[in-house]
């Protein structure tokens, strides 16, 4: 078995879904590659199918795809310049192929949602095709695996990534039990270990500092931004009065001024639980509106991460970067777990594969910079993804905003949770594992009904009335 860097799995992404957004983004960024000179193009045609087909519009999709065609790179583009981009591609009926080549595309001709059709290897599948100025015909089928993982229909493993193996394998939780076990270390300390296998110290450290200031840039333009959330369904942004009610009319004038102000509110109860909501809502307000995100380990799940660890900064005694580094570190590598054992495509699993997994990921990292042994670390992880077993994936007109915006915020208090339960208990009184219960996951993945993995077509989005007409 292939490893998986923690940073993989945590990582820079743009809303509103990591497998409906991010991932079809990717293939079409590799379709793009395969194609090299973009002269050399005809005509191309893209085809979606599956959940992709069913909810990629409310998602999406057809952005994504656009975009990553024309060259685009999801992790440094103004998000702020995409609707404009896509309405003129709309309006002309020309694709500017690769930044560099206009070709004739017409939207409601050449980029088809057959929702009748799902490829046999996984619920989101796309082709696409290109007819090339010698007559010769490219075809690739990608699957988005969730998370942005992307997959060629020839090789089900990530598309075009490097394969390593680290000194240190842990496919399992108990490979990683036993490896901090042989080397008395903690969990961040042999993911440490492992992740050199991609690069140094240094850069750990920086990568980690970097999604960071991600998510707290994240956090603070989530709490500024008032209005409605883009797709139909009138949802208005909710971070932002709760915001200013926590912060009460305090002055501030830069990211870190407001930083400082936050570790200095009050610590009752009732005010952190209200903090976290907050850090939860801004989140995936933001990446509901097409914004820059940490995918962690997917969109729709991205605020319950980042909500736990701005907790940890805000109310937790002693919490530094180093710290921080940890949890990423910690998170990331129980992440990886799940990934290769189970799911992170809500497509595939429900949203226990997404908000499940992301408290599972949060909880293991609070109690691993809380001084928890290895022990109390998987126990964490194993109790958070415990209570979300069986959540299902039922978003409301296909949009990642009813119920998912909320259910980050239930998925990051659960994780805390869980961290302390983990770090109050002997992990030798435990009856439940972390790999077993990851497998839980994956065998009830399998049994839900179709209807409840993103489709729309079931559950709450079947039950709430709403008039979207992008879905």
């Amino acid at each position: 078995m292939d490893s998986i860097s923690a940073f993989e799995i945590i990582k820079v992404g743009i809303g509103p879904s990591s497998s409906h957004t991010m991932g079809p983004w990717r293939a079409a960024s590799l379709f793009l590659e395969a194609l090299g000179d973009p002269d050399r193009v005809e005509s191309l045609t893209v085809r979606l199918y599956g959940s992709l087909a069913k909810t990629g519009r409310g998602h999406g999709t057809d952005v994504a795809v656009l975009m990553g065609l024309s060259g685009e790179d999801y992790t440094l583009i103004d998000t702020a310049v995409i609707p404009d981009r896509i309405a003129a591609i709309k309006a002309s009926g020309w694709l500017p192929l690769g930044g560099k080549r206009n070709l004739p595309f017409v939207c409601e001709r050449d980029l088809v949602f057959e929702s009748s059709t799902t490829l046999p290897r996984h619920a989101n599948g796309m082709c696409f095709r290109a007819i090339l100025t010698d007559g010769e015909i490219l075809e690739r089928i990608y699957y988005s695996l969730g998370g942005g993982f992307v997959a060629a229909d020839d090789d089900m493993e990530q598309a075009s990534a490097a394969r390593v193996v680290t000194p240190y394998p842990c496919h399992s939780g108990q490979d990683l039990l036993r490896n901090c076990r042989a080397l008395g270390l903690s969990v961040s300390d042999l993911t440490y270990l492992n992740e050199q296998a991609w690069r140094c110290r240094d850069e750990i450290d920086a990568e980690a500092l970097r999604l960071w200031r991600e998510i707290r840039h994240c956090i603070f333009r989530g709490v500024h931004r008032e209005g409605y959330l883009p797709g139909g369904l009138r949802v208005r942004r909710r971070a932002p009065e709760m915001h200013r009610k926590l912060l009460n009319g305090a002055d501030y004038t830069t990211i870190e001024q407001w930083s400082d102000l936050l570790r200095r509110q009050p610590r009752d109860f009732a005010n952190v639980d209200r903090w976290v909501v907050c850090f939860a809502l801004s989140v995936n307000e933001e990446n509901a509106s097409f914004g820059r995100v940490v995918t962690a380990p997917t969109n729709g799940a991205a605020g319950v991460i980042p909500a736990v660890l701005m907790y940890a900064w805000c109310f937790v005694d002693g919490f530094d970067e180093d710290k921080v580094i940890r949890f990423i570190l910690t998170a990331g590598e129980i992440g990886t777990l799940f990934k290769k054992n189970a799911t992170i495509s809500a497509a595939m699993g429900g949203c226990q594969a997404e908000i499940g997994v992301s408290s599972a990921m949060a909880a293991a990292g609070l109690a691993e910079v809380s001084g928890g042994t290895p022990e109390q670390v998987l126990q964490a992880a194993e109790i958070a993804m415990e209570h979300h077993l069986g959540l299902t994936c039922d978003p409301v007109g296909g949009l990642v905003q009813i119920p998912c915006i909320e259910r980050n915020t239930m998925g990051a208090v659960k994780a805390i949770t869980a961290a302390t339960i983990a770090l109050d208990s002997d992990p030798a009184d435990a009856r439940v594992t972390l790999d077993a219960v990851i497998q839980t996951m994956w065998e009830t993945a399998k049994d839900m009904n179709g209807r409840y993995k993103e489709t729309a077509e079931g559950g709450l989005a079947v039950h709430i009335p709403v008039n979207v007409p992008e879905c």
